[in-house]
């Protein structure tokens, strides 16, 4: 097929290949979110006399971390139109306007925040990883699931609730915070797993000193102001223990269940127990319970229990019991030091080594989550009374 000669043909068709580049945070293409302001065609204006094309673009925000990006996506698309060789993208930033036009549409048409995940017509699964006690491996359990499913082709996001505690980030490798659309946030993307942490926006070593009222108004930010998008998976990093935060989970994510994490020692699997529990008076679901830190191999292929046995299935029995529904133990992850180094490097075991001991239970728990249905809680019916 011959080049088009007709600049405002060549500018449509520039246009039309525009479609396809998709804003890295949004992960929608640039053309429905009202970005592209024009595409302009020079005739003979390129360096080898061809026409020159600029297309002009304007950013969510002045310092968007990511122009450098969108600039080589639309210089590439721009390029596959034939006869193309010359492409320029004049940056601008949305007007006001825009901005409130680009907030209500990402919202649905509401120009008020709100949690998406607590609408009777979503389809996300929402799963709260808690623990009794810190340190038995609650976070790096959520960053392995998270990336494992997202390795899969869901579509997840990781809400980092420890707020005091928090470490999301590091194990994602995380260092920049969200993009500022004034009252909306567009999270950061590790590994396609979107993420929010408080740990964005405090500086490095200082810590967060607040009581619950701060606590619960972050956790209700986190799940409205930020841009979710549509997902598959919403995972949420609890601190350990029944605080103030587990209890804000239940009231504002209705629908969400639990996945408890523990150890298989007894003390630790007493209190896991105890934070599976509350689960009866918040009325949400156990998913399961996941026993971490269950054994180290040893050179000659036995197994050396560290923190003795059993621990993971006891809590499973007592939670079923309880809950009066099974509960069941998902899995057994053995001590590997390789997770706890691909964590702190920023790159989960389950993408670091997929066929790592750790990384293949972990995996599996990933697929048996994201093979569940969505709980009911919560949702319309669609049913309507009927008259007699």
């Amino acid at each position: 097929m011959s080049a088009l000669t007709d600049p405002a043909q060549l500018a449509d068709a520039v246009r039309a290949t525009l479609v396809g580049v998709i804003d890295p945070e949004i992960r929608r293409p640039i053309t429905d979110l009202g970005m592209v302001r024009s595409v302009e065609v020079t005739p003979g204006g390129a360096v080898d006399g061809g026409p020159l094309v600029t297309v002009g673009l304007d950013l969510t925000t002045q310092g968007c971390p990511l122009k450098d990006t969108l600039t080589k996506d639309i210089t590439a698309a721009a390029r596959t139109v034939e006869g193309v060789t010359d492409v320029r993208v004049a940056m601008g930033v949305m007007s006001p306007e825009q901005r409130t036009e680009l907030r209500t549409m990402l919202r649905g048409g509401s120009p008020e925040p709100v949690i998406p995940f607590s609408l009777p017509t979503s389809l996300t699964k929402v799963y709260a990883i808690a623990s009794g006690k810190g340190g038995v491996g609650k976070s790096s359990v959520t960053a392995n699931l998270a990336c494992a499913m997202a390795a899969d082709g869901l579509r997840v996001g990781i809400v980092d609730a420890d707020i005091y505690g928090f470490s999301i980030p590091r194990m994602l490798g995380v260092t920049r915070p969200p993009t500022k659309v004034d009252d909306m946030l567009l999270p950061p993307i590790a590994y396609d797993v979107k993420v929010v942490s408080i740990g964005m926006f405090v500086p490095a070593g200082q810590p967060v000193v607040w009581r619950g009222p701060m606590l619960h108004r972050a956790l209700q930010q986190f799940l409205a102001d930020v841009f979710w998008g549509d997902l598959d998976v919403l995972l949420l990093d609890l601190p350990p223990g029944t605080g103030d935060i587990a209890i804000s989970v239940a009231q504002l994510l209705p629908s969400s269940e639990l996945l408890v994490v523990t150890t298989p020692q007894v003390a630790a699997a007493e209190v896991a127990e105890r934070a599976g529990s509350v689960a009866l008076q918040t009325r949400q679901h156990v998913v399961g319970v996941l026993e971490n830190m269950s054994w180290l191999v040893q050179p000659d292929g036995s197994r050396l229990e560290l923190f003795g046995s059993g621990g993971g299935a006891v809590v499973a029995e007592n939670l079923s019991r309880a809950m009066g529904a099974p509960v069941p133990l998902l899995g057994q992850v053995p001590l590997d030091m390789a997770l706890r180094e691909a964590g702190d490097e920023g790159m989960p075991i389950v993408l670091a080594d997929p066929d790592s001991p750790s990384a293949v239970v972990l995996r599996s728990v990933a697929r048996t989550l994201a093979a569940r249905s969505r709980g009911l809680a919560g949702r319309s019916l669609g049913l309507s009374p009927v008259a007699h």
